[in-house]
């Protein structure tokens, strides 16, 4: 299937459009970065992800990557990983990063808020136990301290520590001081975040695509 094909050879996009809210142009466009990344191939691996300029030193970079490959961002009930994807789970992926339209309506928005929280959830939830724990809290801060060079790993350890109990007596400020807070339920985490609006601002600019428009940029 070559990216130079038209629309009507398609017959599939609209099907891909009713699953992700893209419009036949705007799937166009993400097909035709599938190809390049993959170098037309059918498939994208994490080495073809891997390999991308501008995800060198983004400090969570593997969590950005692993995340095209999580089934559980397919919305299929399925859990695990895949090795490669084609272009509808990619596209499945890049539906997170989709901002709401003027016609969207405020049911439709709070659909959207919600999959993109899980989306990021999903991201640090990386043992899929449906909630993020404190070893999980520490390597998403080291990752992200690591890159001032001025922090070492103890300091970051200790930064993680200290969010995780500010987080633990924001959701449950109730808990017994003996309680064990094992982690970050999915609850928690959006009460976390119930006052960010991320409906619009949740770009992706990796992939040298504008995600307003889902038009490419550049070749990689």
């Amino acid at each position: 299937m070559g990216a130079s094909q038209t629309r009507s050879e398609h017959p599939s996009y609209r099907d891909l459009s009713d699953k992700t809210g893209f419009s036949l142009e705007q799937i166009t466009n993400l097909h035709k970065r599938f190809k390049q990344l993959s170098g037309d191939s059918e498939t994208i691996s994490r080495e073809n992800l891997n390999s991308i300029p501008a995800l060198t030193d983004n400090p969570i970079k593997k969590q950005i990557i692993d995340a095209f490959f999580d089934k559980r961002n397919q919305h299929k009930g399925e859990v695990g990983t895949y090795g490669e994807i084609g272009f509808e789970e990619f596209l499945m992926v890049m539906s997170h990063f989709r901002p709401p339209s003027l016609k969207t309506s405020e049911e439709e928005k709070k659909a959207m808020r919600k999959e993109k929280l899980r989306f990021l959830f999903n991201m640090h939830d990386s043992d899929s136990d449906g909630m993020i724990n404190l070893e999980e809290y520490r390597k998403v801060v080291e990752e992200l301290l690591s890159k001032s060079g001025n922090i070492d790993l103890e300091a970051a350890k200790a930064i993680a520590d200290a969010a995780m109990l500010e987080v633990a007596s924001t959701s449950m400020p109730d808990m017994a001081p003996d309680y064990f807070y094992e982690g970050i339920t999915f609850e928690h985490f959006e009460q976390i975040l119930s006052g960010l609006e991320m409906e619009s601002r949740m770009h992706i600019r990796f992939l040298d695509v504008d995600t307003v428009t889902m038009r490419c940029d550049k070749k990689q």
